[in-house]
C-alpha cells in the first residue's frame, strides 16, 4: 500500500486548475514528463528534471507499490541516460533499482519503461487507453522525496481526457503536451492513480450537496442506474457511520468487462480508488470495501507501515485489521443499506467461516502471522490451504466477532462502529499512525470497558478455535455444523497440455500411497480411458470405497495400480437466526444488522 498524505483541496473547474499550476510549477523542485507516444509500444517516455544537484545525485525506483509484494519494476526500465544541458552525464548502476549520477545544476533523467499490465495493481499503456499506477514509473530521489512534483503529459491522442483522484481534464486537439498535475510531495504522486482514454462517467454529492464523487467508468457494456444507486447507498452510509467526509474531492476509477483484464479486485488511495470487475453486478462488494478504506489503513493507520519504504518489504501484525475488518464493513455496509439482505449477509459470514475452517494451515497460522507473511502472497504455493490463512477472511470473520462481544458487554449501547469512530479521532484526525494491535486492543477496551486481553492472544495473536457458536448465540445466531462423508482420490495431480496427469502429491496414509502412487508419477490411463480433466469433479461424483485402476509410467516403466478411494468427513457450517434468542440478544442480533445501539447518538446512527 501506498503512504497516506492527505490532500489540500483542488479547484473544482479544470481551467481554473490548469492556471493554478501555470503560476506554481515553477515552484516544484522534480519535474516529470510522461510521453505517451506510440502507446501501441506499452512503453512510457519518462524525463524527469531534477534541479539544484550538487556534484551527485542518486535516484531510485521503487521495488513495490499497491501491492504487499517486492515486484522490482525497475526490470521494466530501459535506457537510462542523464544530461546537464546538452551535456551527456555518466550514469552508474548501484543496485537492482539505484542510479548514481555524477553532474551539478539541473539535471534531466531520461528512460523507458515497458508496461502492459492491466488491472488496479498494474500500469498498462496501449491504443485503448492508459492506467498509470505513478509509482511503477516514476523513480525518485531519495533524500529529496518530501519535495514537490509537478507532472507533464506529452504526445496524447486528441480525444483523450485524464482522470486522477481529484481532477478531470478534457484535451483539444493541437495540444501536444500540457502541465497537468502538482502534488506536495513523491508520496502523495504516487497515491494518485492516473486514467487516461475515451472513459465515460458521472459524479454526485454523496452528503448534502457535500463530499463530490466522479466516477470513470471504462467499460461498452454498463448500467449508469445502476452502478450510482449502489455508490450512493455506499458512499452516504458509510461517511454517515464515520462522521463525514475526510477528502475533497473522491474518484472511483472502474474498469468493467472488457475493459477490465487482467487481476481483478480494488486497490485504495488517499482520495480514490481503481476497480477491475467483470460485470457491475459484481462492484458494490469490492466498492463498500474500497470506499472504507478512506479510513481503515489510509487514516487510520499502522505504525508498523509509516514511513513508507519503497526498497524493502514492511512488516506488520495488522493486516486483519486494516484489511479484515474493512471487510466486515464491507458486508456491513452491503446489509445496513438494503443492497443485501440479512439472509445474504449470513449466507457470506457462514461462506467466510466454511473457507477459514476448510484450510489446515489454520491450526498453525494465526491473524497476526497471516499478516507478517502478505509478503509471501506472489508465490502460487503459498495462497494453498496447507500453507496459509487469509488475513481478508480472518480478520472479516474477527471483525463480526468483535462487535458482538463489544454489544454484550455493553448491552448493545456500544459497538465496533464506536471503535472505529475512536481510533478515527484519536489517530487519523490527528495525523498519527496506531500502535498496531496494542492500540487497537486498547481502543476497544475503552469503548467496552472491559478487557480484551484474552481474545487478542489466543485469537489474534494464537490460533485457538475460534468460539463460534458461543459468541453468536450471543446475537441471537445458531451456528450449525454437519459432516458429510465425501470420497477422495487421496492425491493431487495436475492435467497436462496432453491426456496425461502428473501426481503433485500423494497423502502418506491414504489407499493410493498403500497402492505404490507417489509424486512424479505420470497417469497415462484411467480406468481404462483417460484421466479426467477435473480430478475434484471426477471424485465429487464418486462415493468412498469405489474401485480405481490407475496405469503410471515412473523412470519409463509403466505399471498398474488398483486401489478403492477413501473417505473424508466434509464438515460444513451455516448461521441462521436463532428463533429461540433472548431479548437481549435480539436487540444485539438487530444491531449487527443495521448499524444501531441502544445508546446510539442520531449522528452515529445512519438508517
Amino acid at each position: 500500500m501506498i503512504r497516506n498524505v492527505l490532500r489540500s483541496a483542488r479547484a473544482a473547474a479544470p481551467l481554473l486548475f490548469f492556471c493554478l499550476l501555470a503560476t506554481c510549477s515553477a515552484q516544484a523542485t522534480i519535474r516529470y514528463e510522461i510521453s505517451l507516444a506510440n502507446p501501441e509500444q506499452h512503453l512510457f517516455h519518462i524525463a524527469m528534471t531534477i534541479p539544484g544537484v550538487k556534484d551527485e545525485v542518486t535516484i531510485q525506483m521503487p521495488a513495490w507499490n499497491a501491492l504487499y509484494q517486492i515486484r522490482d519494476f525497475a526490470s521494466h526500465v530501459q535506457e537510462v541516460t542523464a544530461f546537464s544541458g546538452a551535456t551527456k552525464l555518466p550514469v552508474e548502476k548501484i543496485d537492482k533499482q539505484t542510479w548514481r549520477i555524477r553532474g551539478s545544476g539541473e539535471i534531466t533523467v531520461r528512460y523507458a519503461t515497458y508496461w502492459d499490465d492491466p488491472g488496479p495493481f498494474g500500469t498498462q499503456l496501449n491504443s485503448h487507453h492508459a492506467f498509470i499506477n505513478p509509482a511503477m514509473i516514476l523513480m525518485y530521489v531519495p533524500d529529496r522525496r518530501a519535495e514537490k512534483v509537478v507532472v507533464t503529459f506529452a504526445d496524447l491522442q486528441a480525444d483523450w481526457r485524464l482522470q486522477s483522484p481529484g481532477r478531470i481534464i478534457t484535451l483539444q486537439a493541437g495540444i501536444p503536451k500540457f502541465t497537468w498535475m502538482e502534488e506536495p510531495n513523491y508520496d502523495s504522486l504516487t497515491d494518485s492513480p492516473i486514467e487516461v482514454g475515451k472513459f465515460d462517467g458521472f459524479g454526485f454529492f454523496a452528503a448534502d450537496g457535500e463530499a463530490p464523487v466522479t466516477v470513470v467508468v471504462d467499460s461498452d457494456n454498463w448500467h449508469r442506474f445502476v452502478i450510482e444507486r449502489q455508490l450512493r447507498a455506499i458512499c452516504e452510509y458509510e461517511l454517515k457511520l464515520m462522521g463525514g467526509a475526510p477528502y475533497p474531492h473522491y474518484t472511483f476509477i472502474l474498469h468493467i468487462g472488457s475493459g477490465a483484464e487482467g487481476a481483478g479486485g480494488g486497490m485504495e488511495h488517499a482520495d480514490g480508488t481503481a476497480i477491475n470487475v467483470p460485470s457491475d453486478e459484481q462492484l458494490a462488494g469490492i466498492a463498500a470495501h474500497e470506499f472504507f478504506h478512506l479510513w481503515n489503513v489510509k487514516r487510520i493507520r499502522p505504525a508498523s507501515l509509516e514511513p513508507v519504504d519503497y526498497t524493502k518489504e514492511q512488516f506488520t501484525r495488522s493486516l486483519w485489521f486494516a484489511e479484515g475488518v474493512t471487510s466486515t464493513y464491507g458486508s456491513y455496509t452491503l446489509v445496513r443499506t438494503g443492497l443485501w439482505s440479512k439472509e445474504q449477509f449470513l449466507l457470506d459470514l457462514s461462506d467466510r467461516i466454511n473457507d477459514l475452517e476448510s484450510r489446515p494451515a489454520n491450526k498453525w497460522q494465526s491473524a497476526e502471522q497471516s499478516s507478517l507473511d502478505a509478503w509471501l502472497e506472489k508465490y502460487p504455493w503459498y495462497n494453498g490451504p496447507d500453507f496459509s490463512v487469509s488475513y481478508y477472511t480472518k480478520g472479516q470473520i474477527l471483525g463480526v466477532l468483535l462487535d458482538i462481544l463489544i454489544r454484550d458487554k455493553t448491552n448493545n449501547a456500544k459497538s465496533l462502529d464506536d471503535v472505529m469512530r475512536l481510533m478515527n479521532d484519536e489517530f487519523a484526525k490527528k495525523n498519527k499512525p496506531y500502535n498496531d494491535n496494542a492500540d487497537i486492543e486498547a481502543s476497544m477496551e475503552k469503548v467496552a470497558g472491559a478487557s480484551f486481553a484474552d481474545f487478542f492472544r489466543e485469537y489474534v495473536a494464537g490460533t485457538e478455535p475460534l468460539p463460534y457458536a458461543d459468541i453468536l448465540h450471543r446475537a441471537g445466531l445458531e451456528f450449525r455444523e454437519t459432516s458429510v462423508a465425501r470420497a477422495t482420490t487421496g492425491f493431487a495431480a495436475d492435467r497436462g497440455t496432453g491426456t496425461t496427469m502428473t501426481v503433485r502429491e500423494v497423502d502418506s496414509d491414504s489407499p493410493a500411497w498403500k497402492a505404490g502412487l507417489r509424486p512424479g508419477d505420470t497417469i497415462v490411463l484411467w480406468n481404462g480411458g483417460n484421466p479426467p480433466r477435473s480430478l475434484a469433479g471426477w471424485t465429487r461424483r464418486r462415493k468412498p470405497g469405489d474401485a480405481l485402476r490407475l496405469s503410471v509410467v515412473r523412470n519409463g516403466a509403466q505399471s498398474e495400480l488398483d486401489f478403492a478411494l477413501g473417505e473424508s468427513k466434509e464438515v460444513s457450517r451455516q448461521i441462521a437466526e436463532d428463533a429461540n434468542a433472548g431479548e437481549k440478544a435480539r436487540r444485539i442480533r438487530e444491531g449487527i444488522l443495521t448499524g444501531k445501539t441502544q445508546a446510539a447518538a442520531a449522528a452515529h446512527a445512519p438508517n
